[in-house]
This record gives structure tokens, sequence and C-alpha cells, in this order.
């Protein structure tokens, strides 16, 4: 596995908040920077898949792999790799910890890695930061 990317930031909102801007998932380009639309052929559940529109490329499905009450892991399937967006939660002195890893594995890893690396690093921090904006109703 190879880390392309982490974030981490602090909110006032709740975890739950996190989750539910997380479970609209046709929401996502509301403050992900990177995708079009995205479209869920189910409920927001550990196993449930759905597809995404990249902005300036092709659709990817993807699958929800891990869901509990502090993290939530989804995975595109690339050809010849798998790209993985991890996001916790958690509470800290009061506040909400919010962070965002996104890695990839596979035989075509370095491919993806060159592919998009250097534009999901860029846009990882300014994502969640919007991500944060949002679901504490802050007007950009």
């Amino acid at each position: 596995m190879t880390i392309i990317a982490t974030a981490r930031t602090t909110s006032t909102a709740p975890p739950a908040a996190f989750f539910a801007r997380w479970a609209d998932v046709a929401t996502w380009p509301e403050w992900n920077t990177d995708i079009e639309w995205v479209r869920s052929s189910g409920p927001f559940a550990e196993g449930s898949t759905g597809t995404l529109k990249p902005k300036g490329g092709p659709k990817v499905e993807f699958v929800i792999e891990r869901l509990t009450d502090s993290e939530f892991v989804d995975v595109s399937k690339l050809f010849g790799a798998r790209l993985t967006f991890a996001h916790e939660v958690g509470v800290t002195a009061g506040r909400t910890v919010v962070t965002v890893r996104v890695s990839i594995d596979g035989p075509l890893r370095s491919l993806w890695k060159k592919i998009l690396g250097a534009d999901l690093a860029r846009s990882v921090q300014p994502d969640l930061d919007a991500l944060v904006s949002v679901v504490e109703g802050v007007k950009a």
C-alpha cells in the first residue's frame, strides 16, 4: 500500500454530522472539488456500492469497505489498482478530529500514483476543510 495523501482537521460539529454528510453521497460534489457526481446503488452501509464521476475522468465504481461509528472507508476500483479513502472521526478535548488518508495498492499502483497522486495530494486537505464548512453550516 502506498499513501498518497493525508489530511486532518478539527470541528465543533459532532462526529454524527460528518457521517450524515458522507451518507448523502449525492452531495459529495458540494465539498469535494474533484467529483462531478456520485450515485449510490443502496443505503450507506458496509458492502454498498456506487459510481462516481471524477471531473475530467471516466466513471469509477466504489464500494463501502468498512463503516463503523468512527470510520468510513470507500474503495474505488481502478484497472490494476484499488484507491482507498479512509475517513476517521474521534473526539479530543471536546472537538471532533477528522482524518482522511488516501492510499493505493495493486500491481499498477505506481502508474496510478503518477496519474492521480499529485492532484489528490493537492485536493485532500482543501476538500476536508470544505466538508467541515458544510457540516458546520459556514457560508463561503
